[in-house]
């Protein structure tokens, strides 16, 4: 099912105001060399769930900085709302999920590139699931 274009631009608008949310979460908590951006966004039909995909650098850190950012999905949320309290009436709630594409685009090209080419060998990398 297509996304509605309403649904694209609370999407868009909750992507902008997360990121900016987290990037404040990881200076209040004094966290160095380390990226968190927000790639994606996808909200229901009804506008009550939003799914945010986050990407971590460097990689190694992902599942332990995603598994903090869910712990924090109260404060999150609540500072999202506070920013939004006048476009939207009801705060969708936020799920939080590891985004390794950028990873799995990485690794793709490095075998490509090196002798354990996947072209030749298809089950050299793991299989993805649609989400």
């Amino acid at each position: 099912m297509e996304e509605s274009q309403r649904q694209k631009k609370i999407a868009g608008i909750l992507q902008e105001d997360i990121s900016k949310v987290l990037q404040d979460k990881m200076r209040e908590n004094a966290v160095k060399n380390l990226i968190v951006s927000v790639t994606r966004v996808t909200v229901t039909p009804d506008l009550g769930y939003a799914k945010v995909y986050v990407s971590v650098f460097p990689p190694e850190k992902a599942v332990s900085v995603v598994k903090e950012i869910v712990e924090m999905t109260g404060d999150i949320r609540y500072d999202v709302a506070a920013k939004v309290r006048h476009q939207f009436r009801r705060m969708p709630e936020l799920q939080f999920y590891n985004d390794d594409s950028l990873e799995y685009m990485d690794q793709i090209d490095k075998e490509l590139k090196g002798h354990n080419n996947p072209i030749d060998n298809p089950d050299i990398l793991p299989r993805r699931k649609k989400s």
